[in-house]
């Protein structure tokens, strides 16, 4: 990797650099698509693009150069920063990225673009604790399955030196040996911290045998022209000992990334000073990448009548039921999603360790739930962190039983989990304190994204998935945590704490209404201007879409071709005369046509001038209505493709029968709770209850017959088909809970709290062994063919795109793009959810004889899935010289999902039936296929597509 690569400019994709220029942009945008970078972790790379420029800083920059570089980032930060100096003695630039956004990405990121843009080879990386400093490591390894660097071929063929703080005396420091190479020294400052204290000199400053005339390996380093520092959680470190040392070695550019870009003082918080940009947790929280914080309490409860023991108990019971209810969750989506199963824990904070070991005495002893916790809890004593962190990292793991952790101390940074759902702070702290602790190492999410299922209560209303929140229970400090939340300067309402509007956030977005073409040539639509989309792609506004150049110019034949078009869709319905478009070419159909054209031309004569009256202040000849009605019926037939609409209708009544099997409830451990718990979100204050009153009305006199109850909820099973089953479960769900000396009542409790959880649980395992009946149908068309429907789209950054070769602007989503320019489309206007949906459609426009993009609602095809009926919407229909086409474009691994599968058999058996009454009729048969995302490439045959497809009739 030798030399520095070539660069162009280009504009900004990130919204809050929207229409600014970026030096580098194109090796930029290449940086940012190969590694697969987020938003904010883009919009990042971009600003340090914007910052540097041209080139780095020089080294040993003194007062003037960095003032002069100063008043530089400054002028190129947008207006409202809070950035003033360096706050160190070489040019430095701090990050604020929230928690769970992916800083150590961020910062491979960097390394790449400094090597490939600025020729940059050497870099220091900063950890503030041990297991930072494995970890990061362990990330820039290439054999590494986190190598942060993946994705980008020169640090493939050739991955980075990695020298750390424990193999440096050891470490290759010939120059002519590393020329060209990228070394990246990781060092643990707490080691430096520890040896500066006392006196003694860093061993890094002492002389080394390996290095020429025995210069130390810190002299080595300082002498490097091209040394970059990145710091890793730059708020832990900012006033060390060891920094201050670390400080000298003068870089020629430091990079600093945390999540909270302050430091605590006897003052108050102080805010750094060098902070470029600032990607807030409210940020995060609305763009998804982190779960919802909540807070949580009971329902009318006043602590004031608890003795603080009694109190206590209390959250630590409720938090185990808050607990419990999310691992039964997690249990039920791993069935549904084939997800791998995560084991969740809750976390409680102590006062001291004297506490800690007080609680974990209860939380073991049979006051606390009968012991059933008993050898499920740990106490972390916080005396050693790196250790502790150690330990903690193997809570998560399925086959150890912790599920309670006991910590004094809100846990530091390093611990790096995605399975805590439930905090139970029990030390006294301010509210906003309490706040910013519990989320900071609670909200990353275990599936890479929110899972965001739909859940409504008994009445209907939507829930949060609780798959995508963190719960904190507080019910002494709810209102007050409420409060602190809802300040303006709140962490969890603070969409800019320095640098970004709020503007810069919104991507503005075009309603655009796209009619078929058909219409456009038929003059029953106005043809617009190309719109020009504006720095950011789009205008805000609603508007028409690209219309057809119409065919008929004048205001006679535009009538009379109108007039046609809707009697073609009235004949459509006469199933036995116009089996399908073609038909309504032939000369009894357009005899009809004209009389029903003539007759609707006549009753307006009443109410506007009729066409077939002559002119009274012109010239002009009649108009042949017979010759203006064929050729707008050659327009409807050509832009049009023969969809039949067919009712599909179940002979009889089937039910799911479900076979005899042991329920898995090993990891069921639900507790009895007679009182409702209120849990508000603390980003936007929506609210739900967790409690028996959701369900009211459980009265039956055996409690077997309540879990059958619970079973019933699920639409999908019948009493009578499955009564013998029904019970076996319930006997099998009351010996589980009676096993736990569980008495009928708390049972009761336990159906009543967490009914939809558990009925959810139940219900995944008993599709395992679920056999569906055969049902028979009837099926009859009741249209030959069927109209195309108008579609409304939006484009937002990605703007209009009138070459459909071209690929989305980068930093732009396809999904924000509006595409124009085919040639054999129905629709002028075409959106896309993905680039091989894309690839596809130009393949289509050069190999078929028309296509689409239907809408919802235009096939009757429906599919049983998750409980419900849906219908489902094709990808594309196409039609070819012998066959028509319903194609969808899946990824490979999601083609055998559960849903797809769903959707395949309900178009498999439309396409049967549609190609049964094609042959009755004289038309086309039709055929249904899957094509995997990953096969179409621009070489791509539709043929060649067709004949590998995953799922071809």
């Amino acid at each position: 990797m030798t030399g520095v690569i070539p660069a162009g400019s280009s504009v900004a994709q990130s919204p809050a650099l929207a229409g600014v220029v970026l030096p580098n942009g194109r090796r930029v945008r290449e940086i940012a698509d190969r590694l697969s970078l987020r938003a904010p972790q883009r919009e990042a790379l971009e600003r340090l693009d914007v910052l540097l420029g041209a080139g780095l800083p020089p080294k040993n920059a003194d007062e003037e150069a960095l003032a002069g570089w100063a008043a530089r980032v400054s002028e190129r930060l947008p207006a409202g920063h809070s950035f003033s100096d360096f706050e160190r003695e070489f040019v430095s630039l701090a990050f604020a990225l929230a928690t769970g956004v992916g800083k150590t990405r961020l910062m491979g990121a960097m390394v790449a673009y400094l090597h490939l843009v600025h020729g940059v080879n050497n870099f220091f990386v900063l950890a503030p604790n041990l297991t930072i400093y494995n970890k990061l490591i362990g990330d820039f390894q290439a054999n590494n399955p986190k190598y942060v660097l993946r994705g980008l071929q020169a640090f493939q063929i050739d991955p980075p030196v990695i020298v750390t703080g424990d193999n440096y005396e050891a470490a290759e420091t010939n120059g002519s040996r590393l020329f060209g190479k990228v070394v990246i020294n990781v060092f643990n400052v707490s080691k430096i911290n520890s040896e500066v204290r006392g006196g003694r000199e860093p061993r890094i400053r002492k002389p080394h045998e390996n290095l020429e005339m025995g210069r130390s390996y810190f002299e080595y380093l300082q002498n490097l022209p091209d040394l970059v520092m990145l710091m890793d959680e730059s708020h832990r470190y900012r006033a060390s000992a060891g920094v201050r040392a670390i400080n000298e070695l003068q870089p020629r550019l430091g990079l600093e990334l945390t999540a909270t870009p302050f430091v605590e003082s006897t003052r108050g918080p102080v805010a750094f000073r060098n902070v470029v940009m600032d990607y807030t947790l409210a940020r995060a929280i609305a763009d998804g990448f982190v779960k919802v914080p909540a807070v949580v309490t009971r329902e009318d409860f006043h602590p004031e009548r608890f003795s603080a023991e009694a109190l206590e108990q209390l959250k630590l019971e409720d938090g185990v039921r808050l607990h419990e209810n999310v691992k039964a969750e997690l249990a039920a989506y791993a069935l549904e999603s084939g997800a791998a199963r995560v084991k969740p824990f809750m976390l409680v904070i102590a006062r001291d360790t004297a506490h800690a070991a007080a609680l974990l005495k209860l939380i073991e002893s049979d006051a606390f739930f009968g012991g059933r916790y008993a050898g499920r809890a740990i106490q972390v004593d916080h005396t050693a962190e790196d250790q502790m962190i150690e330990r903690l990292l193997r809570v998560e793991h399925a086959d150890v039983p912790t599920e309670i952790v006991i910590h004094v101390n809100m846990l530091k940074e390093g611990w790096v989990v995605t399975n805590l759902y439930t905090i139970v702070p029990l030390r006294a702290a301010v509210a906003r304190t309490l706040i910013e602790q519990c989320i900071g190492r609670g909200l990353r999410l275990p599936f890479g994204g929110r899972v965001n299922r739909r859940i409504t209560d008994p009445e209907g209303n939507r829930l949060r998935d609780p798959l995508d929140r963190l719960s904190i229970v507080a019910h002494d400090r709810f209102q007050e945590i409420v409060d602190e939340a809802n300040r303006a300067d709140s962490p969890v309402r603070l969409m800019e704490r320095v640098l970004l509007s709020r503007e810069g956030q919104v991507q503005a977005t075009q309603t655009v209404v796209s009619n078929p073409g058909i219409l456009g040539a038929l003059g029953m639509t106005t043809p617009t201007t190309e719109g020009t989309p504006g720095a950011d792609g789009a205008a805000a506004g609603t508007g028409s879409g690209s219309a057809s150049t119409p065919v008929f110019t004048t205001p006679q034949t535009q009538q009379i071709a109108q007039a046609t078009y809707q009697a073609a869709q009235l004949f459509s319905r006469e199933v036995a005369r116009v089996p399908n478009a073609e038909a309504l070419l032939k000369p009894e159909v357009q005899a009809a046509l004209v009389q029903a054209v003539e007759t609707q031309l006549a009753q307006q004569a009443s109410t506007q001038p009729t066409l077939l009256e002559a002119p009274t202040q012109t010239t002009q000849p009649p108009v042949d209505v017979a010759a203006v009605v064929r050729q707008a019926t050659e327009q409807i037939v050509g832009q049009t493709i023969s969809i039949p609409r067919i009712t599909v209708t179940p002979v009889g009544e089937a039910h799911t029968v479900f076979r005899p099997f042991t329920l898995d409830l090993s990891g069921v451990r639900l507790q009895p709770g007679s009182k409702t718990l209120i849990v508000q979100a603390l980003n936007d204050n929506s609210r739900e209850r967790l409690g028996l009153q959701n369900y009211e009305g459980i009265v039956d006199q055996r409690v077997q017959d309540s879990v059958v109850s619970v079973l019933m909820d699920n639409p999908e099973v019948s009493y009578e088909q499955n009564a013998d089953i029904l019970y076996d479960l319930a006997e099998q769900v009351v010996a589980h809970f009676h096993a736990q000396d569980f008495s009928d009542a708390d049972i009761r409790e336990i159906l009543g709290t967490y009914r939809r959880t558990l009925s959810n649980l139940l219900f995944r395992q008993m599709q395992a062994h679920q056999h569906i009946p055969e049902v028979t149908y009837t099926r009859e068309v009741r249209q030959g063919f069927t109209a195309l429907r108008p579609s409304t789209l939006t484009v937002g950054r990605g703007g209009i795109i009138t070459n459909p070769a071209q690929t989305p602007p980068t930093g732009a989503r396809i999904e924000t793009c509006l595409y124009r320019g085919f040639t054999r489309s129905l629709y002028p206007d075409v959106k896309f959810h993905s680039d091989p949906e894309r690839r596809l459609a130009l393949i289509l426009d050069r190999e078929s004889q028309k296509w689409f993009r239907p809408v919802l609602g235009q096939f009757q095809i429906y599919y049983h899935f998750d409980h419900q009926s849906h219908q489902y919407q094709p990808d594309f229909v196409a039609e070819t010289t012998d066959e028509l086409l319903l194609l969808e474009v899946k990824a490979r691994d999601e083609i055998n999902t559960p849903s797809v599968q769903a959707k395949a058999r309900a178009a498999l058996e439309w396409c049967q039936e549609a190609t049964r009454y094609a042959q009755q009729s004289g038309g086309k048969p039709w055929r249904y296929a899957i094509f995997p995302a990953e096969d179409i490439t621009a070489a791509s045959t539709l043929k060649g597509l067709l004949n590998h497809a995953v799922a071809s009739a």
